[in-house]
């Protein structure tokens, strides 16, 4: 990505800148608060380490300015320099804050369309619309059941993004200089999109089982721990990876969707690519709801395969469980026929439109906050030696 700074105007001198939900509803809220307060600790004590080279410069040159060669500053780094030439470890970071936000802030959406993707619900569990069934989950089950699972899906999602925004900055480089040398290439986006789901899925998968059996209706399992113990004694390992193939056939053209839309609407909203918090939230809303209402049937099946749903496959009289995306889809269509396939579409898009609008706005503003902060060590430490 190339443009101008998102400080190209400024002058030199250095400026300071502008448990498990199934447990008591206190333990909940503790967990919540420990994990807001580690993500901030964690970040600001792994930023100092980090020492991003930016693109490809092999020293920054100063600035020529009315004033002797002693008073010449260093430049500020353009902020989307950082891509190209950032360490791994700061694309990792600064996703894996993103990741774990973007999940947390909206899990209680995350709950209601798993439990309105559900084939067979059981008649209580029935909803109208998504605050319908916001309202009569904490009416009936108390208001920390919509974040019953919160605590694995923070622990996959931390790793899962950390991957998933350092291949695709890494591909997203290598393959546009190839495609289209000196420019933006949409195809270089969505193919470094792909390969970078196939990363983050392999992360994600297994909490996203867990995660999903957790939020259903009169689910089982006491606790995170008590479900991964379950279903690794009654189906075995291969359960937390039995969706992963319907889970790639979802998220692979979803990427590949929501990566081009993000750089095209950047290209208008952002033509010179500046830090700009609304054009980040904007251009990553509209392309998380595009992805999303796209890949809808995909992830009811998905869904089922997570689920398993007892009530649909008694219905149907199917024994054992079902595997694969070919027998999903066909039970998909017995239990509902067409509709089946966009069930909960309304709460995938609710979901999905303020999740991807706040995970580019956390990555872009970390990409602007590592920026700024190597840029200032680096003039306080030549300040130092003069």
């Amino acid at each position: 990505m190339e443009a101008d700074g998102f400080v190209r105007g400024r002058r030199m001198s250095a400026e300071t800148p502008g448990g498990d939900g199934g447990v008591a509803g206190a333990s909940a809220g503790a967990e919540i608060r420990w994990l807001g307060g580690r993500l901030w600790g964690v970040s600001e004590g792994i930023v100092g380490s980090l020492s991003p080279r930016i693109g490809g410069e092999s020293e920054l040159q100063p600035v020529q300015v009315q004033s002797p060669p002693e008073a010449a500053g260093i430049p500020e780094p353009e902020y989307e320099g950082l891509p190209q030439g950032a360490s791994t470890s700061t694309h990792m970071l600064a996703g894996a804050v993103a990741g774990i936000m973007e999940h947390c802030l909206m899990y209680p959406i995350d709950c209601v369309k798993t439990r309105m993707q559900s084939l067979q619900p059981e008649p209580d569990a029935r909803y109208r619309n998504v605050m319908d069934a916001l309202q009569r989950i904490v009416r009936t089950e108390g208001i920390w059941r919509p974040m019953r699972g919160l605590n694995v899906t923070a622990t996959g999602a931390g790793p899962a993004h950390a991957l998933y925004f350092a291949c695709y900055e890494k591909l997203k480089k290598t393959l546009s200089d190839v495609i289209h040398p000196g420019a933006n290439s949409h195809v270089a986006n969505g193919a470094a999109g792909c390969v970078a789901t196939l990363l983050h899925d392999a992360a994600m998968n297994p909490a996203e089982v867990v995660k999903q059996r957790m939020q259903m209706y009169n689910s089982p399992y006491r606790s995170v721990l008590d479900c991964m113990r379950a279903v690794w004694q009654k189906e075995g390992a291969g359960a937390f990876y039995r969706s992963y193939t319907t889970q790639l056939t979802m998220n692979v053209p979803f990427q590949a969707l929501h990566f081009m839309a993000y750089e095209s609407l950047q290209e208008t909203l952002n033509p010179h690519r500046q830090y700009n918090p609304t054009s980040h939230m904007v251009s990553g809303a509209l392309a998380g709801a595009l992805a999303a209402a796209a890949t809808t049937p995909l992830d009811v099946c998905k869904t089922l395969l997570n689920t398993q749903e007892s009530l649909a496959l008694h219905s149907l009289n199917v024994s054992g469980h079902i595997s694969g995306l070919a027998h999903a889809f066909r039970t998909v269509y017995r239990l509902g026929g067409i509709p089946a396939y966009f069930k909960g579409v309304q709460a995938r898009i609710i979901y999905q439109m303020p999740s991807t609008a706040i995970s580019w706005s956390v990555y872009e503003f970390f990409k602007y906050f590592i920026t700024k902060h190597q840029h200032e060590k680096r003039k306080a430490h030549r300040d130092s030696d003069k």
